[in-house]
């Protein structure tokens, strides 16, 4: 498949810390020893979550965002294969697949102008090929009847998430999305902050909940757009953690209500998440408990098709922290998941 970089028993050695009297998540994991028909292989193995990532920021460029959500791929899975493996992180359930690389949509990048419409319409190209990629990955392990578990890159990235689940499933998915901000621009092109109209227009998105909008960053015209399509809901964070007029756990329970009848996408947007270095760093959000507490009340649902953690942008200075986040984040998905329905 192209673009897709298989994650090797090399790979796996050149990360794995071992420890005398210890067991490592990444001893138990399985890899994928031939990617010649990816489809075929996934139904025989006996896991049920497969990881890959996405090492990208074009669509956070095509959206006038900050860069640096490629690198959160790297960091988190040499986080998340180092830690214990043990009677709660069910290690032996997980595939490690591998990652996309666009390395040549990634250097064209230092040869556009943000500022320049030219320059964004022809990131927002590369932008749709690597739809491409990613819902046709996406499908390959659903259909296989596995659970895609998709690290980094931008938010751009739920609409093949979205498309391709719902074309592996021959019927349109409902999605919840942990995020500030809505994603449900204008259709202009695609970048990070339109994949769920995208997919919305296109038929390939039902119902949808956004769950803890920024006020200071949404406008009057999406707020009105947003209250007038019945499949989707949201409630913003200033009402739940300033003003307190909604409690947490009810509203939590409100977007279950409206996403988990039925097949649905679980979307974790850093974003959200106070302190987290992001393509868009907030001061105030949620704190990393609630978001673990919200990833681990959406993975107890049989429904739940895949999940999707994005717009991490580590840097130098805290790159293990941030793999930490998105390992927690990760293993919180899989106990309760495997917990709750296995």
């Amino acid at each position: 498949m192209e673009h897709l970089k298989p994650f090797t028993k090399t790979d796996l050695k050149s990360v794995l810390k071992k420890r005398s009297k210890e067991t490592k998540f990444g001893e138990h994991v399985l890899l994928l020893p031939d990617f010649s028909d990816i489809y075929v292989q996934l139904q025989k193995l006996d896991v049920s979550y497969v990881i890959f990532g996405i090492k990208e920021d074009v669509g956070v460029f095509a959206n006038l965002g900050n860069t640096g959500t490629f690198n959160a791929w790297e960091h988190a899975i040499k986080i998340l294969l180092n830690i214990q493996s043990n009677v709660h992180t069910h290690a032996q359930k997980v595939l490690v697949l591998g990652h996309f690389e666009f390395d040549s949509y990634q250097s064209k990048l230092e040869k556009l102008n943000q500022n320049k419409s030219k320059d964004l319409q022809k990131a927002r190209k590369y932008v749709s090929k690597i739809d491409a990629a990613v819902t046709h990955l996406v499908s390959l392990i659903v259909s296989a009847g596995k659970i895609p578990i998709i690290i980094g890159g931008g938010h751009n990235n739920a609409y093949g998430n979205i498309k391709g689940s719902a074309l592996a499933l021959k019927r349109p998915i409902h999605a919840v999305n942990f995020d500030a901000h809505h994603d449900f621009r204008a259709e202009e092109g695609r970048h990070s902050g339109n994949g769920f109209s995208y997919a919305y227009s296109e038929g390939f998105l039902k119902n949808y909940f956004i769950f803890g909008l920024h006020e200071n960053y949404t406008s009057d015209r999406i707020f009105k757009t947003l209250d007038k399509i019945k499949a989707v809901q949201y409630n913003t964070f200033e009402a739940m953690a300033v003003r307190k007029e909604l409690k947490f756990k009810e509203e939590t329970q409100r977007a279950l209500d409206h996403v988990s009848e039925s097949h649905f996408g679980l979307e974790i947007d850093c974003d959200a998440i106070q302190g987290i270095s992001s393509s868009a760093m907030t001061p105030s959000g949620f704190s990393v408990t609630k978001a673990r507490r919200f990833v681990h009340t959406f993975a107890l649902q049989k429904n739940v098709t895949y999940l999707h953690i994005c717009e991490a942008a580590p840097t130098e200075s805290n790159a293990g922290q941030i793999g930490k986040l998105i390992s927690y984040l990760i293993t919180d998905f899989i106990r309760a998941h495997q917990t709750s329905n296995c």
